[in-house]
């Protein structure tokens, strides 16, 4: 069975009816810099997932995702509900301070969480899927790095599978900087038997950190993977930063999701600052609204660094009619 026939034949009937829904599906904002920035708790590197360690965070967690759920009813919308583990990968644990089995103990307790969320909400908001987040191996932010396709597969396969047995509806690969890396992450979501979703950062030029233009990004992962990914998303960036690469030509079809920063500046400029750019929520709804007219495919609108419920509120206000006051 090919790689492309794998990936459709595993995809559920959840799945299957969130690509045929014609509605537009809310989804978060920057969840790591409200819980550092705004909420004022220690990510020991950007890793999020020890939160969970705490009741206090925990609680804090919770009122972050009510915030955005609640948007999702009030705009008649479904929801894609992420999981705290953008950085609980095994490999990560060094870095964390903690050993790699509780690093898996703190992936499955994110999957358990957020179960916790969509049963509180499911009768409110339908369908609440559950997304298992995972970032790049390395530095999303540094193209002079990258794995190759093999070693991708390697280090992110582990936990793929574990996320795949929780029970998550389908895996994203968010922050990606690389080619190779998303072509690894999609050949070893397909072996476990999952859907996945490629989501691409890229620099203020609209090309990924590796130098890779976004047109080609998708075109050439799809080329390898018999075009496995369900869709390709930009996250991690400005609109203004890609905007102008988004052309109407067939690949722009692939790209079905936009998860942008509230801030302008690059992602150095973001990795040297000390306080938190929120930018203008107000323009950020505005530039969506626009960018919507590039992506006739666009499914699942939140944002980034940066962002929080008055970013994604405006963004709502902006493209769903139904959320206006």
């Amino acid at each position: 069975m090919s790689i492309q026939n794998q990936s459709v034949a595993f995809q559920s009937e959840v799945i299957r009816s969130y690509l045929a829904d014609p509605r537009i599906y809310l989804t978060d904002g920057g969840f790591e810099t409200s819980m550092l920035f705004l909420e004022g708790f220690d990510l020991p590197a950007f890793a999020a997932c020890v939160l969970l360690e705490e009741d206090i965070a925990r609680a804090a967690m919770n009122r972050y995702f009510d915030c955005f759920l609640q948007m999702a009813a009030t705009a008649g919308t479904g929801f894609v509900l992420d999981t705290n583990t953008w950085r609980s990968g095994t490999h990560w644990a060094k870095v964390v301070g903690r050993s790699p089995p509780q690093m898996q103990d703190l992936t499955r307790e994110a999957v358990r969480f957020a179960m916790a969320i969509r049963a509180r909400w499911q009768d409110q908001v339908s369908p609440i899927l559950l997304n298992g987040v995972i970032g790049p191996a390395g530095d999303a932010y540094d193209g002079s790095v990258t794995l190759d396709a093999a070693a991708a597969e390697a280090i992110h396969a582990p936990q793929i599978a574990l996320l795949a047995t929780c029970g998550v509806d389908l895996v994203s690969a968010l922050t990606f900087g690389s080619l190779s890396e998303a072509i690894g992450f999609t050949r070893a979501g397909v072996k476990a038997g999952v859907p996945v979703v490629i989501s691409y950062t890229v620099e203020t030029d609209g090309r990924l950190p590796d130098g890779t233009p976004l047109e080609r990004a998708v075109l050439e992962a799809d080329a390898a993977t018999e075009q496995a990914p369900l869709y390709y998303m930009i996250n991690c960036a400005h609109p203004e930063h890609f905007r102008d690469v988004l052309n109407n030509q067939a690949w722009c079809r692939r790209i079905r999701g936009v998860r942008a920063n509230a801030s302008r500046l690059s992602h150095a400029e973001l990795d040297a600052a000390e306080t938190l750019d929120d930018g203008d929520p107000e323009e950020f709804g505005t530039l969506h609204a626009a960018l919507s007219q590039k992506l006739p495919a666009l499914k699942v609108v939140g944002g980034c660094c940066g962002t929080d419920h008055r970013h994604v509120g405006c963004m709502a206000n902006a493209m769903l009619p139904s959320t206006a006051a």
